[in-house]
C-alpha cells in the first residue's frame, strides 16, 4: 500500500536478485575478512535458533498497538483491550494478536533519541548509531552468521517484501547477505535451462572450480573469495530450491492468513521457517502517517492483526515458537502529540517494540511511560538493550567480540545490557 502522507524521506533499501546480485554487492564490501561463526554454530548444533523479525516500515504507532492511552490528550479514538497475558492490555486494533500476548512480551521504555528514518533503521537494526569509517552488520546478517550451520545449503538470512542490501552484511561476508524474494516470489533462475543437462553441468562446474584454484594460487584476494562463495551458494541454493515452491499452501490457510500480500508474506515465512531457514525479515509498509493517523492504522493494522496473530499460533503449534525468536519493530514511533492533520510525526523518545518465542518470558512487560506518553518514567532502554536481549534470548553471550581484520568490536554496546525482565 502507498501511503500518500508519509513524509517521503523514510530510507529505500535497494531491492536485488540472489542470482545476479550476489556477486557484484559483495565486491563492493572491501575489507571482508572471511570470518565465520563456526564456533557459535557448532555450540548451537543440538538446540538449533531460528529470529523472525517483523518490520513495520515507516514507524508505526505505539499508541495504537502496544502502549495505548485512551481517555488521554494525546491517547486518540481507540481503546485498550484486555489480553491473554493478565494485567496486560493492548490497542483494540489488534483483537487477534490480543489473544497470543501470552507469547509476546512488551518493551515500552524504548528511546533511541533518533527521529530520521534512515538513522532509525540502522538503529533498530544495527543496535548502534552510525559511526564514520565503520559499519556494523545489521541484525539478519549477525544471526546468520551465528546460527546458521556452516554446511547448511539454505540461506542464513530471507527478506519478504521489505527489500535488502549486499552491504548489510559487511565484514560477515556475502553468505549472509540478504536473500531478497522481489515482490514475495521466489528468486529467478533456480533451475537450469532445459538445453543444460546435469551431467554437462557437473563438468562445467569441476573446469571452473579447477581454473580458479590455479588462478588463487598467485592472485588470492577477498574478491576472488566472493566471486567462488558466490557461485558455490548458487549451486548449493538450486539443489534446494523446493524452500521456494510456495504454490501448495491450502485454500484453508490463504483464509486464515487473508488473500493479501502481507498474509501470503507470512505464510511464506512460515513455511521457510518449517524448512529450517535460520533468519527471515517480513515487511509491512508504510506506516508513516503524518495525516489521517487513525483511518489509516484502522485499515493497516486491519490487515496486519489476523496474520501476524496466525503466524503466532502456528509456530507454537507446530513446536517451533520455543526457539524461533520473534520481533515486531519499526525505526522509531509516532508522536503523541496529534497534528493539526490528525496525523502523527516521527518519535523515537517513547515507544515500543514486541518480542516473543525462544529466550522470551511470554506476557512480560518492560518499561512505563507517563500518562500521555511524551516519555519514559521507568526502564529506559535503547538499540543497545535490545541487541543484547536477542541474542541472550538465543543463547548466544552478548558481550563476546567480532574480530573484522583482527580488531575486537563488541558485538552489542557494552554500554547496554539485557532486558532481563523479559528473558525466560
Amino acid at each position: 500500500m502507498r501511503c500518500h502522507y508519509a513524509c517521503g524521506t523514510h530510507e529505500s533499501l535497494t531491492r536485488r536478485s540472489f542470482l545476479g546480485g550476489t556477486t557484484a554487492g559483495a565486491l563492493s564490501m572491501l575489507g571482508f575478512s572471511g570470518m565465520t561463526q563456526v564456533q557459535a554454530a557448532k555450540k548451537l548444533s543440538t538446540q538449533q535458533k531460528q529470529v523472525v523479525v517483523f518490520w513495520l516500515s515507516g514507524g508505526v504507532s505505539q499508541l495504537e498497538t502496544w502502549d495505548p492511552k485512551p481517555g488521554t490528550e494525546t491517547g486518540g479514538p481507540f481503546l485498550a483491550i484486555p489480553t491473554s497475558a493478565p494485567g496486560v492490555h493492548i490497542s483494540e486494533r489488534l483483537p487477534y494478536t490480543a489473544q497470543q500476548m501470552h507469547h509476546l512480551a512488551l518493551v515500552r521504555g524504548v528511546n533511541t533519541k533518533e527521529n530520521d528514518h534512515g538513522k532509525g533503521n540502522y538503529i533498530m537494526q544495527t543496535g548502534r548509531k552510525k559511526q564514520p569509517g565503520f559499519a556494523f552488520p545489521y541484525l539478519g546478517s549477525t544471526f546468520s552468521s551465528h546460527l546458521a550451520p556452516p554446511d547448511s545449503p539454505l540461506p542464513g538470512y530471507i527478506s519478504i517484501g521489505v527489500g535488502g542490501s549486499s552491504t548489510e552484511s559487511t565484514f560477515l561476508g556475502p553468505r549472509h547477505a540478504p536473500l531478497v524474494l522481489s515482490g514475495g516470489k521466489a528468486p529467478n533462475n533456480l533451475e537450469l535451462p532445459k538445453s543444460m543437462e546435469p551431467e554437462r553441468d557437473v563438468l562445467r562446474r569441476k573446469l571452473r572450480h579447477k581454473i580458479s584454484q590455479r588462478f588463487e594460487q598467485k592472485r588470492k584476494t577477498a574478491h576472488t573469495e566472493v566471486y567462488n562463495e558466490s557461485f558455490d551458494q548458487a549451486a548449493a541454493l538450486m539443489a534446494r530450491r523446493d524452500i521456494f515452491d510456495f504454490s501448495s499452501f491450502s485454500d484453508k490457510d490463504i483464509e486464515r492468513y487473508g488473500k493479501h500480500d502481507f498474509g501470503r508474506h507470512c505464510l511464506m515465512a512460515r513455511q521457510l521457517i518449517e524448512k529450517g531457514v535460520t533468519f527471515v525479515k517480513v515487511g509491512h509498509t508504510n506506516y508513516d502517517t503524518h495525516s489521517e493517523n487513525f483511518n489509516f492504522h484502522i485499515e493497516q493494522l486491519g490487515e496486519f492483526d489476523k496474520p501476524f496473530a496466525t503466524f503466532i499460533s502456528d509456530l507454537s503449534d507446530r513446536g517451533l515458537l520455543e526457539h524461533t525468536l520473534i520481533i515486531c519493530m519499526c525505526e522509531f514511533g509516532r508522536t503523541p502529540r496529534i497534528n493539526s492533520r490528525v496525523g502523527r510525526d516521527h518519535w523515537g523518545t517513547a515507544w515500543s517494540v514486541a518480542l516473543g518465542g525462544a529466550g522470551i518470558k511470554g506476557g512480560a512487560v518492560s518499561g512505563k511511560t507517563n500518562e500521555t506518553g511524551t516519555k519514559v518514567i521507568d526502564r529506559e532502554v535503547n538499540g543497545g538493550h535490545l541487541f543484547h536481549t536477542y541474542y541472550q534470548a538465543v543463547g548466544l553471550d552478548s558481550t563476546e567480540e567480532f574480530y573484522p581484520n583482527g580488531q575486537p568490536i563488541a558485538k552489542a554496546d557494552p554500554k547496554a545490557e539485557p532486558i532481563k525482565e523479559i528473558l525466560a
